[in-house]
């Protein structure tokens, strides 16, 4: 982990050397804070505040599930000397149940794939979308060639098309 974000610095610090040196003094460059971007912008504010709604529901589903779960089994504890073994076995089987329940639970709704993924998908996209319009339109306007975003990790945000080397460095590999 620490070797990338020195890799990363290293061309950061790559970059600007040669945006400095004589033989790039035209090349404009510029940043942006997204995350700054984002906690300023309504439609972003109002997504997240939704986000945090729907997080805070499934996790008042999840504790009561949790707490039916630990309710049966504190009185399991206090009780399975006197139980039957039909009855134990019931009660065992129905702690299993509830924690397979609690699983699935949050498999669905905060795992991978789960339903917060998707919600934050389509809620935050389209803000996204808009931010990254802006920031490609006011990087034209300013005829800057390329725009890094300092709030995270090094990520070209835009970048003119022809300093664009992939298509060279892809027939380079062939």
């Amino acid at each position: 982990f620490k070797e990338v974000k020195m890799k990363k610095f290293f061309i950061a610090v790559s970059i600007l050397l040669f945006a400095s040196s004589s033989l790039f003094a035209q090349l404009k460059i510029g940043y942006v804070d997204s995350d700054t971007v984002m906690e300023q912008l309504p439609d972003a504010q109002d997504a997240q505040r939704k986000i945090d709604a729907l997080i805070q529901e499934w996790q008042d589903e999840l504790s009561g599930i949790e707490k039916e779960w630990q309710d049966l089994y504190d009185d399991y504890e206090q009780r399975k000397l006197i139980m039957s073994d039909q009855r134990r076995v019931e009660v065992e089987n129905e702690l299993i149940s509830l924690e397979n329940r609690i699983s699935d639970y949050r498999q669905e709704k905060f795992g991978v794939n789960g339903e917060l993924f998707q919600k934050q998908e389509e809620l935050m996209t389209p803000v996204q979308n808009r931010v990254f319009n802006a920031i490609q339109t006011v990087s034209e306007e300013n005829d800057l060639d390329f725009v890094f975003d300092r709030s995270g990790d090094i990520i070209f945000l835009y970048a003119k098309d022809e300093y664009d080397i992939t298509n060279l460095v892809l027939e380079q590999l062939q």
